[in-house]
């Protein structure tokens, strides 16, 4: 079996849901009114009540956000609407090393929930102040508590005020001096009524992210625009085409200045899979040949080479990337558990791991569960 008993396995993208009293306990005592907060809602007769979080009087029912680890896939539904109707590991750090112990996974980095994976949803705070203290209290919990409970097994992962360039810049210096190892980022700031990766707008926030060591993690969806078909499509085509945003991300970077003016940005894709790298970088650099001429981009690097300086995948389950690993590069592959998501496969990931990895030499095996991810995230055996 080539995934040994002393590779220690890592995944880069997995996501905790915010204990009920994260804001509360954090914010000045004028703000906590409007701060999130959980509350109870009526459902259907013989139902216990939901439990929905409410920020500045906007209610936000979907506290678990497909957090459905330990049910099986019939029993799979978008969201739980009660705590108690998900395991402990979802929301507590101690449950969450249990979980991670039993699933054979020694370190996990962990994206938001009630946020938004990149912290979107304070984009919609009325009060900038408010949304400001919202984004460190999440940092802190991270930082303090989350991650505190087993330093290098529970990574630190930290979000931005994406409404204010001086304020991310700010929270970037101030969350990696308190051990912060990766930002995450909108895949395209764009659909959020943001500036896009074409402008200079976030040449500051890229600075900082290149000058702390901290890699841009762009999980899918963080646009807001995830992919649909048609208003009668079922939600199974979405799931389907989950990719595709990982895809546009990579292209609009590809041509766009920002990798041009930051060398040694770092940017992670996150829940993207990995199998259509290779031929989203032969379909841009044979774009790039032929079209470069008389279109506002880069003339002198190929985009496959911008790629493979700055960029990074992961995958759970992608049988194809793996099969055309050395098309993606062997150095630029991350493994993935996407706990407690549907995606995942706890309490057997290891194993399943494994089963992917079969046929793949121990030495990349080692680089692809292990090494990578300590290289890209600074994380130190």
């Amino acid at each position: 079996m080539p995934l040994q008993p002393w590779m220690k396995l890592l995944s880069t993208d997995d996501h905790l849901i915010e204990p009920p009293r994260l804001w509360s306990d954090r914010l000045p005592e004028r703000l906590r009114e409007a701060g999130p907060r959980i509350v109870e809602q009526p459902r259907g007769e013989g139902q216990a009540p939901a439990e929905v979080w409410v920020y500045e009087g906007r209610v936000y029912p979907y506290i678990g956000l497909n957090a459905v680890a330990g049910k099986t896939p019939e029993e799979f539904g978008l969201e739980p609407t009660r705590y108690d109707e998900m395991i402990p590991g979802c929301y507590d750090p101690k449950a969450r090393l249990r979980d991670m112990d039993l699933d054979g996974v020694w370190g996990a980095l962990s994206f938001p929930s009630f946020p938004g994976f990149a912290g979107t949803v304070f984009l919609e705070g009325q009060d900038r102040e408010l949304a400001r203290l919202c984004v460190q209290a999440w940092n802190d919990f991270v930082l303090d508590e989350w991650c505190p409970t087993a330093p290098g097994r529970l990574i630190p992962l930290v979000i931005l005020p994406l409404w204010d360039v001086e304020a991310c810049v700010a929270e970037i210096h101030r969350t990696a001096a308190k051990g912060a190892k990766a930002i995450s980022f909108p895949e395209n700031p764009s659909p959020r009524g943001l500036p896009s990766f074409h402008t200079d707008h976030w040449d500051p926030v890229f600075s900082a992210a290149e000058e702390t060591g901290l890699p841009l993690c762009l999980h899918f969806g963080t646009s807001g625009k995830p992919p649909k078909t048609a208003p009668e499509a079922p939600f199974a085509v979405t799931i389907a085409l989950f990719g595709c945003n990982a895809m546009y991300a990579t292209a609009d970077l590809l041509f766009s200045p920002v990798l041009h003016k930051h060398p040694k940005l770092k940017i992670g894709l996150s829940e993207g899979g990995i199998g259509w790298i290779p031929y989203l970088l032969e379909r841009s650099d044979g774009t790039w040949e032929r079209h470069r001429f008389y279109q506002n981009v880069n003339q002198s690097v190929r985009p496959s080479e911008l790629f493979h300086r700055h960029f990074h995948g992961c995958f759970i389950d992608d049988r194809f990337g793996v099969e055309v690993r050395h098309h993606v590069g062997i150095d630029k592959i991350t493994w993935e558990c996407d706990y407690p998501h549907s995606d995942s496969y706890w309490p057997k990931s290891r194993a399943y791991a494994a089963e992917v990895l079969a046929d793949v030499p121990d030495d990349e095996v080692h680089q692809i569960v292990e090494l990578n991810t300590r290289r890209l995230y600074n994380l130190p055996a």
